[in-house]
């Protein structure tokens, strides 16, 4: 089997009839979801099936709804290939989660009930504190972290994610954003706003830390059983209590999903294998990776795409 690593998206992923094949077919799915809407309280699978769009995305409902359908997708790749295992597994943000599960530190439900309290309190202190999000494309971490330094307008503005060389995610309030921005279109980047209503991974979601630092202490964490390069350290971490502490930050942390996926590279991985809904990170992996890699870069959330996932798995 090829040396494979395995991925999980996050928001942003999402569409109206995520997981339709597998949930509506396959009585595991089925279970998985009514599992997910029990823990939830939230009607997933008309929202994944149905929608609207409007509720889906909000930040309450997207976090399980999402979660839900990477871990069917995960429940698939499991059932066809009961004796595979990955040498890696990692989550860009909210898809951490689905990682932490893959990895044997999380139960299905607890990933469920963390998710689930995850975006109760995003959704808090999104409606507190208005922000959102911005894509800087075209300048490397090092020229916007300049930029961000000195920096010396009003509001709330930070770094959010890392990734790729070129694509670099801001996060805060309107000020702050609109006053980066216009330092970055100064140097020659290329500014896009993001639809989102939150402004993840920076001060202005902080609030949620330590709550759900609070509500984690009641869930078991595990070692993992496989490599997991964590969101806001781009680094290994075996310890359970250590696991817990940046997963509580990660809220507010950034989110270096560069720096994972060339560490997994570097190591030898051939294959990143996508498990979840769209194809976002498939299609961020081709501005990581050099123009001519032999790596190859894959995605599932239907039978038919599955079937081409085990294919290459096995080659």
């Amino acid at each position: 089997m090829k040396k494979t690593a395995i991925i999980f998206p996050g928001q942003g992923s999402q569409y109206i009839g995520m997981g339709k094949e597998f949930v509506e077919t396959d009585s595991e799915s089925a279970a998985l979801m009514e599992m997910a809407e029990q823990i939830s309280g939230f009607f997933l699978r008309k929202l994944c099936l149905d929608g609207p769009m409007s509720d889906l995305t909000r930040v309450l409902h997207l976090q399980p709804a999402l979660t839900v359908i990477n871990l069917i997708c995960l429940q698939q790749l499991r059932n066809t290939l009961p004796d595979f295992k990955p040498s890696y597994v990692g989550g860009h943000s909210l898809g951490e989660y689905s990682a932490l599960h893959a990895a044997g530190v999380l139960s299905a439900e607890d990933t469920m009930a963390l998710v689930t309290k995850r975006g109760e309190f995003m959704e808090r202190e999104g409606a507190a504190n208005p922000g959102g999000m911005r894509a800087i494309l075209g300048l490397t971490i090092e020229e916007v972290d300049t930029l961000l330094s000195g920096y010396q307008g009003g509001g709330t503005v930070v770094v959010a994610n890392h990734n790729a060389e070129k694509q670099v995610i801001i996060s805060g309030d309107d000020a702050g954003l609109d006053g980066l921005a216009e330092l970055c279109r100064e140097e020659g980047g290329k500014v896009i706003p993001l639809k989102v209503s939150v402004a993840n991974h920076s001060p202005l979601v902080a609030g949620a830390v330590d709550d759900f630092a609070a509500f984690m202490d009641t869930i078991t964490f595990n070692k993992p059983a496989t490599s997991l390069l964590f969101n806001a350290t781009a680094s290994l971490e075996q310890d359970p209590v250590a696991i817990r502490s940046i997963m509580a930050r990660q809220i507010a942390s950034r989110v270096r999903w560069y720096e994972s996926i060339n560490s997994m590279v570097a190591d030898g991985v051939e294959l990143f294998v996508e498990l979840g809904p769209n194809n976002v990170l498939t299609g961020m992996m081709k501005k990581i990776l050099p123009r001519k890699s032999l790596i190859q870069c894959m995605q599932a959330d239907n039978p038919e795409s599955m079937e081409k996932v085990v294919a290459a798995i096995q080659e």
